[in-house]
Protein backbone atom coordinates (compact mmCIF):
# COMPACT_ATOMS: atom_id res chain seq x y z
CA UNK A 1 0.00 0.00 0.00
CA UNK A 2 1.42 3.21 -0.74
CA UNK A 3 1.03 6.26 1.19
CA UNK A 4 2.84 9.47 1.80
CA UNK A 5 3.44 12.59 4.51
CA UNK A 6 5.48 15.57 4.49
CA UNK A 7 8.55 16.75 6.58
CA UNK A 8 11.59 18.91 6.49
CA UNK A 9 15.16 19.48 6.65
CA UNK A 10 16.92 22.29 6.48
CA UNK A 11 19.35 24.51 4.68
CA UNK A 12 21.03 27.07 5.99
CA UNK A 13 18.44 28.82 8.32
CA UNK A 14 15.77 28.22 6.10
CA UNK A 15 13.53 24.12 5.75
CA UNK A 16 12.48 22.95 2.65
CA UNK A 17 9.69 20.72 1.99
CA UNK A 18 10.32 16.60 1.89
CA UNK A 19 7.92 14.13 0.73
CA UNK A 20 8.15 11.38 2.65
CA UNK A 21 6.37 7.97 0.30
CA UNK A 22 6.17 4.47 1.78
CA UNK A 23 5.00 1.86 0.28
CA UNK A 24 4.64 -1.38 2.11
CA UNK A 25 4.43 -3.85 -0.99
CA UNK A 26 4.13 -7.17 1.95
CA UNK A 27 6.21 -9.16 -0.46
CA UNK A 28 8.34 -11.43 0.98
CA UNK A 29 8.56 -13.42 4.18
CA UNK A 30 10.96 -11.10 5.81
CA UNK A 31 10.69 -7.30 7.17
CA UNK A 32 13.22 -5.76 4.70
CA UNK A 33 12.97 -1.43 4.86
CA UNK A 34 14.91 0.33 2.40
CA UNK A 35 15.25 4.37 2.50
CA UNK A 36 15.96 6.20 -0.49
CA UNK A 37 16.24 9.55 -1.58
CA UNK A 38 19.83 10.66 -0.86
CA UNK A 39 20.02 9.81 3.02
CA UNK A 40 22.98 10.55 5.44
CA UNK A 41 23.73 7.69 8.36
CA UNK A 42 21.67 9.10 10.61
CA UNK A 43 18.21 8.83 8.41
CA UNK A 44 19.35 5.59 7.15
CA UNK A 45 19.41 3.96 10.48
CA UNK A 46 16.03 5.26 11.13
CA UNK A 47 14.47 2.07 10.21
CA UNK A 48 16.04 0.50 13.10
CA UNK A 49 14.28 2.82 15.66
CA UNK A 50 10.93 3.56 13.75
CA UNK A 51 11.32 -0.53 13.97
CA UNK A 52 11.45 -0.74 17.81
CA UNK A 53 9.30 2.28 18.48
CA UNK A 54 6.17 0.22 16.83
CA UNK A 55 7.15 -2.36 18.96
CA UNK A 56 7.42 -0.85 21.82
CA UNK A 57 4.09 1.30 21.79
CA UNK A 58 2.25 -1.75 20.63
CA UNK A 59 1.72 -1.56 17.07
CA UNK A 60 3.04 -3.81 14.15
CA UNK A 61 4.86 -3.55 11.35
CA UNK A 62 4.94 -3.78 7.77
CA UNK A 63 5.45 -7.23 6.89
CA UNK A 64 7.98 -8.05 3.84
CA UNK A 65 9.66 -5.77 1.31
CA UNK A 66 8.62 -1.63 2.43
CA UNK A 67 10.23 1.24 0.14
CA UNK A 68 10.91 4.60 1.70
CA UNK A 69 10.98 7.33 -0.73
CA UNK A 70 12.42 11.06 0.37
CA UNK A 71 11.33 12.68 -2.72
CA UNK A 72 13.12 15.10 -3.75
CA UNK A 73 15.93 13.11 -4.70
CA UNK A 74 18.53 15.05 -5.27
CA UNK A 75 18.80 16.74 -1.93
CA UNK A 76 20.55 15.44 0.67
CA UNK A 77 18.78 14.64 3.81
CA UNK A 78 20.17 14.87 7.31
CA UNK A 79 19.07 14.21 10.78
CA UNK A 80 16.56 11.94 12.58
CA UNK A 81 13.63 14.39 12.02
CA UNK A 82 12.59 11.69 9.46
CA UNK A 83 11.98 9.25 12.05
CA UNK A 84 8.36 10.59 13.12
CA UNK A 85 6.77 10.87 10.07
CA UNK A 86 8.46 7.49 8.65
CA UNK A 87 6.39 5.68 11.57
CA UNK A 88 3.28 7.34 10.68
CA UNK A 89 3.81 6.75 6.95
CA UNK A 90 4.37 2.55 8.43
CA UNK A 91 0.91 3.15 10.32
CA UNK A 92 -1.17 4.30 7.69
CA UNK A 93 -0.29 1.44 5.70
CA UNK A 94 -1.36 -0.73 8.22
CA UNK A 95 -4.20 1.30 8.08
CA UNK A 96 -3.94 2.35 11.74
CA UNK A 97 -3.97 6.31 10.95
CA UNK A 98 -6.14 8.41 8.72
CA UNK A 99 -4.54 8.00 5.34
CA UNK A 100 -5.99 11.79 4.05
CA UNK A 101 -5.32 13.63 6.94
CA UNK A 102 -1.52 12.21 6.88
CA UNK A 103 -0.87 13.66 3.54
CA UNK A 104 -2.27 17.80 5.14
CA UNK A 105 0.28 17.05 7.69
CA UNK A 106 4.29 18.44 8.19
CA UNK A 107 5.64 16.07 10.60
CA UNK A 108 8.81 16.03 12.45
CA UNK A 109 10.85 14.25 15.21
CA UNK A 110 13.35 12.00 16.77
CA UNK A 111 11.96 8.88 18.02
CA UNK A 112 13.57 6.97 20.68
CA UNK A 113 13.74 3.15 21.27
CA UNK A 114 10.94 2.99 23.30
CA UNK A 115 8.18 5.32 20.96
CA UNK A 116 8.98 8.54 22.99
CA UNK A 117 9.45 11.32 20.61
CA UNK A 118 13.02 13.80 21.22
CA UNK A 119 13.18 17.37 20.10
CA UNK A 120 14.70 18.53 16.76
CA UNK A 121 17.45 21.20 15.75
CA UNK A 122 15.30 24.08 13.64
CA UNK A 123 11.50 23.49 14.50
CA UNK A 124 10.93 27.26 14.68
CA UNK A 125 12.24 27.17 10.32
CA UNK A 126 10.17 23.84 9.75
CA UNK A 127 6.99 25.55 11.56
CA UNK A 128 7.73 28.94 9.24
CA UNK A 129 7.73 26.57 6.48
CA UNK A 130 4.47 24.86 7.36
CA UNK A 131 2.84 28.18 7.95
CA UNK A 132 3.90 28.88 3.62
CA UNK A 133 2.16 26.26 3.04
CA UNK A 134 -1.36 26.39 4.24
CA UNK A 135 -4.14 25.76 3.50
CA UNK A 136 -2.57 22.48 1.80
CA UNK A 137 -0.77 21.73 5.18
CA UNK A 138 -3.51 22.14 8.19
CA UNK A 139 -1.49 20.29 10.70
CA UNK A 140 2.31 20.29 12.04
CA UNK A 141 3.11 17.43 14.08
CA UNK A 142 6.10 18.63 16.39
CA UNK A 143 8.32 17.37 19.50
CA UNK A 144 6.69 18.70 22.75
CA UNK A 145 9.40 20.07 23.79
CA UNK A 146 9.56 21.86 20.35
CA UNK A 147 6.10 23.39 20.89
CA UNK A 148 6.49 26.80 21.50
CA UNK A 149 8.47 27.84 19.14
CA UNK A 150 5.95 25.93 16.34
CA UNK A 151 3.07 27.83 17.90
CA UNK A 152 4.55 31.13 17.58
CA UNK A 153 5.89 30.72 14.03
CA UNK A 154 2.46 28.24 13.00
CA UNK A 155 -0.01 31.21 13.83
CA UNK A 156 -3.19 30.12 12.06
CA UNK A 157 -2.43 26.29 11.57
CA UNK A 158 -3.48 23.14 14.22
CA UNK A 159 -0.01 22.56 15.85
CA UNK A 160 0.19 19.44 18.08
CA UNK A 161 3.01 18.35 20.71
CA UNK A 162 3.51 14.76 20.90
CA UNK A 163 5.59 12.73 23.67
CA UNK A 164 5.27 9.30 22.26
CA UNK A 165 3.88 7.98 18.73
CA UNK A 166 0.75 6.96 20.37
CA UNK A 167 0.11 10.68 20.77
CA UNK A 168 1.41 11.43 17.15
CA UNK A 169 -1.64 8.95 15.94
CA UNK A 170 -3.82 10.18 18.25
CA UNK A 171 -3.57 13.52 16.53
CA UNK A 172 -4.04 12.03 12.98
CA UNK A 173 -7.29 10.66 14.12
CA UNK A 174 -8.14 13.62 15.85
CA UNK A 175 -8.39 12.30 19.29
CA UNK A 176 -5.37 15.03 20.43
CA UNK A 177 -6.02 18.24 20.99
CA UNK A 178 -4.05 21.05 19.74
CA UNK A 179 -1.91 23.79 21.14
CA UNK A 180 -3.41 27.10 21.87
CA UNK A 181 -1.83 30.41 20.34
CA UNK A 182 0.90 31.81 21.11
CA UNK A 183 1.42 34.14 24.05
CA UNK A 184 0.81 37.64 23.32
CA UNK A 185 3.63 39.21 25.80
CA UNK A 186 6.35 37.34 23.93
CA UNK A 187 7.55 41.06 22.55
CA UNK A 188 7.54 42.79 25.61
CA UNK A 189 10.03 45.19 26.61
CA UNK A 190 13.26 42.92 28.25
CA UNK A 191 14.03 43.48 32.07
CA UNK A 192 16.45 46.21 31.87
CA UNK A 193 17.84 45.38 35.44
CA UNK A 194 20.01 42.09 34.44
CA UNK A 195 22.35 44.38 32.45
CA UNK A 196 25.32 45.85 34.23
CA UNK A 197 24.99 49.58 34.40
CA UNK A 198 27.10 52.17 33.10
CA UNK A 199 26.97 54.43 36.43
CA UNK A 200 29.64 51.54 38.07
CA UNK A 201 32.29 52.86 35.55
CA UNK A 202 34.42 55.42 36.37
CA UNK A 203 35.63 58.03 33.81
CA UNK A 204 36.24 57.23 30.20
CA UNK A 205 33.70 59.57 29.23
CA UNK A 206 34.63 59.86 25.39
CA UNK A 207 33.68 55.46 25.71
CA UNK A 208 30.57 56.29 26.95
CA UNK A 209 30.18 58.77 24.34
CA UNK A 210 31.06 56.15 21.90
CA UNK A 211 29.03 53.20 22.38
CA UNK A 212 25.65 55.55 23.01
CA UNK A 213 26.14 57.13 19.16
CA UNK A 214 27.11 52.83 18.57
CA UNK A 215 23.88 52.28 20.10
CA UNK A 216 22.08 55.08 19.12
CA UNK A 217 23.12 54.33 14.84
CA UNK A 218 23.95 50.47 14.82
CA UNK A 219 27.95 51.82 14.24
CA UNK A 220 31.29 49.55 14.59
CA UNK A 221 33.55 50.36 17.30
CA UNK A 222 37.10 49.70 18.27
CA UNK A 223 38.32 50.17 21.88
CA UNK A 224 42.59 50.32 21.97
CA UNK A 225 44.31 51.04 25.32
CA UNK A 226 46.20 49.42 28.07
CA UNK A 227 45.57 46.40 30.36
CA UNK A 228 42.95 47.52 32.99
CA UNK A 229 41.49 50.17 31.82
CA UNK A 230 37.52 48.95 31.31
CA UNK A 231 37.74 48.16 27.84
CA UNK A 232 35.72 44.84 28.36
CA UNK A 233 33.69 46.60 31.11
CA UNK A 234 32.20 49.05 28.72
CA UNK A 235 31.89 46.32 26.19
CA UNK A 236 29.61 43.94 28.63
CA UNK A 237 27.08 47.09 28.93
CA UNK A 238 26.35 47.80 25.63
CA UNK A 239 23.63 45.72 24.99
CA UNK A 240 21.59 47.38 28.24
CA UNK A 241 21.49 50.36 25.88
CA UNK A 242 20.56 49.06 22.28
CA UNK A 243 16.65 49.22 21.71
CA UNK A 244 14.69 45.95 22.21
CA UNK A 245 14.28 43.46 19.26
CA UNK A 246 11.03 44.05 17.11
CA UNK A 247 8.84 41.16 16.25
CA UNK A 248 10.83 40.00 12.48
CA UNK A 249 14.34 40.69 14.53
CA UNK A 250 13.27 38.75 17.07
CA UNK A 251 11.99 36.00 14.83
CA UNK A 252 15.11 36.08 12.50
CA UNK A 253 17.56 35.64 14.80
CA UNK A 254 15.51 32.95 17.38
CA UNK A 255 15.41 30.82 13.89
CA UNK A 256 19.53 30.98 13.85
CA UNK A 257 19.04 29.81 17.41
CA UNK A 258 16.91 27.17 16.54
CA UNK A 259 18.80 25.77 13.87
CA UNK A 260 22.11 25.84 16.12
CA UNK A 261 19.78 23.77 18.85
CA UNK A 262 20.53 26.60 21.53
CA UNK A 263 16.59 27.49 22.07
CA UNK A 264 15.34 26.39 25.34
CA UNK A 265 11.78 24.99 25.52
CA UNK A 266 11.27 27.78 27.81
CA UNK A 267 12.37 30.24 26.17
CA UNK A 268 10.96 29.69 22.65
CA UNK A 269 11.86 33.43 21.25
CA UNK A 270 14.67 35.49 21.86
CA UNK A 271 13.61 38.42 23.68
CA UNK A 272 17.19 40.49 24.22
CA UNK A 273 19.89 41.03 21.52
CA UNK A 274 22.58 38.41 21.83
CA UNK A 275 25.94 39.24 22.68
CA UNK A 276 28.76 36.69 21.37
CA UNK A 277 32.31 37.26 22.95
CA UNK A 278 34.06 34.53 21.25
CA UNK A 279 37.49 33.20 22.39
CA UNK A 280 40.63 34.30 19.76
CA UNK A 281 41.36 30.98 19.89
CA UNK A 282 38.04 30.20 17.93
CA UNK A 283 38.19 27.90 14.26
CA UNK A 284 37.24 29.53 11.44
CA UNK A 285 33.85 27.10 11.20
CA UNK A 286 33.41 28.05 14.88
CA UNK A 287 33.40 32.17 14.10
CA UNK A 288 32.25 31.77 10.67
CA UNK A 289 30.42 28.96 9.96
CA UNK A 290 30.32 25.77 8.16
CA UNK A 291 31.38 22.32 8.87
CA UNK A 292 30.20 19.70 6.49
CA UNK A 293 26.59 19.90 7.34
CA UNK A 294 26.70 23.59 7.39
CA UNK A 295 25.64 25.64 11.03
CA UNK A 296 25.74 28.96 12.02
CA UNK A 297 28.89 30.15 13.17
CA UNK A 298 29.73 32.94 16.27
CA UNK A 299 28.71 35.89 13.60
CA UNK A 300 25.39 34.46 13.09
CA UNK A 301 24.96 33.85 16.38
CA UNK A 302 25.46 37.55 16.75
CA UNK A 303 22.46 38.47 14.49
CA UNK A 304 20.56 41.30 15.17
CA UNK A 305 23.29 41.89 18.45
CA UNK A 306 26.32 42.71 18.95
CA UNK A 307 29.96 40.51 18.38
CA UNK A 308 32.74 41.66 20.51
CA UNK A 309 36.03 40.15 19.82
CA UNK A 310 39.02 40.84 22.87
CA UNK A 311 42.68 40.88 22.08
CA UNK A 312 41.31 41.26 18.33
CA UNK A 313 45.14 41.16 17.16
CA UNK A 314 45.48 37.84 18.86
CA UNK A 315 42.54 36.51 16.20
CA UNK A 316 43.92 34.63 13.40
CA UNK A 317 44.49 37.32 10.44
CA UNK A 318 42.92 34.90 7.81
CA UNK A 319 39.53 34.79 9.84
CA UNK A 320 39.73 38.48 10.18
CA UNK A 321 39.79 39.33 7.09
CA UNK A 322 36.70 36.80 6.36
CA UNK A 323 34.93 39.22 7.93
CA UNK A 324 34.84 42.51 5.70
CA UNK A 325 32.61 40.99 3.70
CA UNK A 326 30.40 40.36 6.13
CA UNK A 327 30.23 42.86 8.06
CA UNK A 328 29.15 45.15 4.89
CA UNK A 329 26.34 42.79 3.41
CA UNK A 330 25.34 41.04 6.73
CA UNK A 331 25.09 38.07 5.27
CA UNK A 332 27.85 34.80 4.99
CA UNK A 333 27.67 32.36 2.10
CA UNK A 334 28.97 28.98 2.68
CA UNK A 335 30.21 26.89 -0.60
CA UNK A 336 29.95 23.34 0.07
CA UNK A 337 30.11 20.62 -2.96
CA UNK A 338 26.47 20.03 -1.80
CA UNK A 339 24.88 23.77 -2.49
CA UNK A 340 26.14 27.38 -1.16
CA UNK A 341 24.03 27.98 2.36
CA UNK A 342 23.01 31.78 3.42
CA UNK A 343 23.41 32.43 6.93
CA UNK A 344 22.37 36.08 8.03
CA UNK A 345 25.14 38.18 10.49
CA UNK A 346 23.87 41.64 10.31
CA UNK A 347 25.78 42.27 13.98
CA UNK A 348 26.98 45.54 15.54
CA UNK A 349 31.13 45.10 15.80
CA UNK A 350 32.96 45.86 19.13
CA UNK A 351 36.58 44.76 19.19
CA UNK A 352 38.85 45.82 22.05
CA UNK A 353 43.12 45.16 21.74
CA UNK A 354 45.84 46.90 23.48
CA UNK A 355 48.16 49.22 22.30
CA UNK A 356 51.20 47.16 21.85
CA UNK A 357 52.01 43.16 22.73
CA UNK A 358 52.83 44.05 26.41
CA UNK A 359 50.07 46.59 26.41
CA UNK A 360 51.78 49.47 27.73
CA UNK A 361 52.43 51.94 25.18
CA UNK A 362 51.49 55.61 25.55
CA UNK A 363 50.95 54.72 29.24
CA UNK A 364 52.32 57.46 31.48
CA UNK A 365 53.01 55.03 34.57
CA UNK A 366 55.01 52.24 32.72
CA UNK A 367 57.15 51.89 30.41
CA UNK A 368 56.48 49.52 27.13
CA UNK A 369 59.24 46.83 26.77
CA UNK A 370 58.68 46.58 23.06
CA UNK A 371 60.31 47.68 20.18
CA UNK A 372 59.26 49.74 17.30
CA UNK A 373 58.94 46.92 15.16
CA UNK A 374 57.14 44.93 17.61
CA UNK A 375 54.67 47.52 17.84
CA UNK A 376 54.18 48.05 14.19
CA UNK A 377 53.59 44.17 13.76
CA UNK A 378 50.97 43.82 16.36
CA UNK A 379 49.76 46.27 14.88
CA UNK A 380 49.62 45.34 10.91
CA UNK A 381 47.61 42.35 12.20
CA UNK A 382 44.26 44.81 11.63
CA UNK A 383 44.30 45.61 8.49
CA UNK A 384 43.61 48.85 6.96
CA UNK A 385 40.16 47.14 5.01
CA UNK A 386 39.16 46.09 7.82
CA UNK A 387 40.21 49.08 10.24
CA UNK A 388 38.02 51.10 7.54
CA UNK A 389 35.46 49.30 8.36
CA UNK A 390 35.00 50.35 11.87
CA UNK A 391 33.24 53.50 12.12
CA UNK A 392 34.28 54.67 16.18
CA UNK A 393 37.99 54.40 16.94
CA UNK A 394 38.39 55.34 20.88
CA UNK A 395 41.43 55.54 22.88
CA UNK A 396 40.71 53.92 26.48
CA UNK A 397 43.43 55.94 28.51
CA UNK A 398 44.77 54.75 31.82
CA UNK A 399 42.41 56.04 34.60
CA UNK A 400 44.67 58.81 37.06
CA UNK A 401 44.57 58.16 40.38
CA UNK A 402 42.21 61.19 40.79
CA UNK A 403 39.86 59.71 38.99
CA UNK A 404 39.95 56.59 40.50
CA UNK A 405 39.57 58.11 43.98
CA UNK A 406 37.24 60.76 43.75
CA UNK A 407 35.43 60.04 40.42
CA UNK A 408 31.70 61.29 40.29
CA UNK A 409 28.90 58.77 39.76
CA UNK A 410 28.69 57.96 36.30
CA UNK A 411 25.07 58.70 34.40
CA UNK A 412 23.14 55.69 34.35
CA UNK A 413 22.75 53.18 31.47
CA UNK A 414 18.88 53.87 32.03
CA UNK A 415 19.63 57.84 30.98
CA UNK A 416 21.63 56.41 28.08
CA UNK A 417 19.16 54.32 26.83
CA UNK A 418 16.49 57.14 26.93
CA UNK A 419 18.42 58.68 24.16
CA UNK A 420 19.20 56.28 22.27
CA UNK A 421 15.36 55.65 21.97
CA UNK A 422 14.81 58.92 20.63
CA UNK A 423 17.28 58.72 18.22
CA UNK A 424 16.35 55.17 16.88
CA UNK A 425 12.55 56.38 16.74
CA UNK A 426 14.19 58.85 13.90
CA UNK A 427 16.13 56.45 11.94
CA UNK A 428 12.68 54.21 12.45
CA UNK A 429 10.74 56.77 10.47
CA UNK A 430 13.22 57.45 7.99
CA UNK A 431 12.41 53.21 7.48
CA UNK A 432 16.97 52.46 8.10
CA UNK A 433 19.18 52.53 10.72
CA UNK A 434 22.09 54.91 10.02
CA UNK A 435 24.99 52.48 10.09
CA UNK A 436 23.31 50.97 6.50
CA UNK A 437 22.32 54.10 4.95
CA UNK A 438 23.41 53.63 1.48
CA UNK A 439 24.15 56.37 -1.46
CA UNK A 440 20.57 57.10 -2.06
CA UNK A 441 19.92 57.92 1.50
CA UNK A 442 23.42 59.51 2.63
CA UNK A 443 22.14 61.97 -0.36
CA UNK A 444 18.63 62.33 1.37
CA UNK A 445 19.37 63.01 4.91
CA UNK A 446 23.00 63.57 5.16
CA UNK A 447 23.55 67.27 3.33
CA UNK A 448 25.89 69.28 3.74
CA UNK A 449 25.89 73.06 3.49
CA UNK A 450 27.70 74.81 0.63
CA UNK A 451 29.87 76.76 3.34
CA UNK A 452 31.09 73.51 5.06
CA UNK A 453 32.19 71.40 2.17
CA UNK A 454 35.26 73.49 2.25
CA UNK A 455 36.05 72.69 5.23
CA UNK A 456 35.10 68.56 4.64
CA UNK A 457 37.17 68.72 1.90
CA UNK A 458 40.66 69.88 3.93
CA UNK A 459 39.96 67.03 6.25
CA UNK A 460 39.47 64.39 3.67
CA UNK A 461 42.72 65.27 2.17
CA UNK A 462 44.77 65.84 5.68
CA UNK A 463 43.38 62.02 6.80
CA UNK A 464 43.64 60.55 3.61
CA UNK A 465 40.27 59.12 4.18
CA UNK A 466 38.87 56.53 1.65
CA UNK A 467 35.04 56.97 0.01
CA UNK A 468 34.46 54.12 2.38
CA UNK A 469 35.52 56.71 5.93
CA UNK A 470 33.81 59.17 4.50
CA UNK A 471 30.70 57.85 3.80
CA UNK A 472 30.94 56.42 7.32
CA UNK A 473 31.76 59.80 8.80
CA UNK A 474 28.65 61.24 7.00
CA UNK A 475 26.72 58.08 9.30
CA UNK A 476 28.44 58.60 11.98
CA UNK A 477 27.38 62.60 11.83
CA UNK A 478 23.96 61.89 10.75
CA UNK A 479 23.57 59.82 14.45
CA UNK A 480 25.15 61.96 16.41
CA UNK A 481 22.53 64.96 14.78
CA UNK A 482 19.72 62.43 15.41
CA UNK A 483 21.30 62.12 19.76
CA UNK A 484 20.79 66.20 19.55
CA UNK A 485 17.78 66.21 17.97
CA UNK A 486 18.26 67.76 14.96
CA UNK A 487 17.44 68.01 11.48
CA UNK A 488 20.69 68.90 9.33
CA UNK A 489 24.20 67.86 10.12
CA UNK A 490 26.04 70.67 11.36
CA UNK A 491 30.19 70.88 11.51
CA UNK A 492 29.98 70.25 14.98
CA UNK A 493 28.59 67.02 14.02
CA UNK A 494 31.41 65.87 11.41
CA UNK A 495 33.73 67.55 13.94
CA UNK A 496 32.87 64.84 16.35
CA UNK A 497 32.84 62.17 13.91
CA UNK A 498 35.93 62.79 12.15
CA UNK A 499 37.20 62.72 15.85
CA UNK A 500 36.88 58.95 15.74
CA UNK A 501 39.32 58.01 12.54
CA UNK A 502 41.84 59.56 13.80
CA UNK A 503 43.50 56.15 14.91
CA UNK A 504 43.11 53.98 11.32
CA UNK A 505 45.85 56.60 10.02
CA UNK A 506 48.21 56.27 13.21
CA UNK A 507 48.14 52.65 13.03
Amino acid sequence: MLTRTFSATLSGVDARTIEVEVNATGQGDESNVVIVGLPDAAVRESRNRVSSALQSSGYGHPSGYTLVNLAPADIRKEGAAFDLPIALAFLSALGLVNRDELEHSLIVGELALDGSVRPVKGCLPMAMLARDLAPGIRNLIVPAKNAQEAVIAAKNMRVFAVSNLREAADAIAGGFLPLAPAQTDLFQDPDWSIYPDFADVKGQYMAKRALEIAAAGGHNVLFIGPPGTGKSMLASRLPGILPPMTEKESLETSRVYSVSGLLSSDSPLLRTRPFRSPHHTVSDAGLLGGGTDPRPGEISLAHNGVLFLDELPEFKRSVLETLRQPMETGVITISRAAGSFDFPCRFLFLAAMNPCPCGHFGDPRRSCRCGAKRIQDYRAKISGPLLDRIDLHVEVAALTDNELLNAPVSEPSSAIRERVFRARMIQNQRGVINSQLGPKHLREFCQIAMSDKNKLRHMINELALSARAYDRILRVARTIADLDGVPEISMEHIYEAVGYRSLDRRM
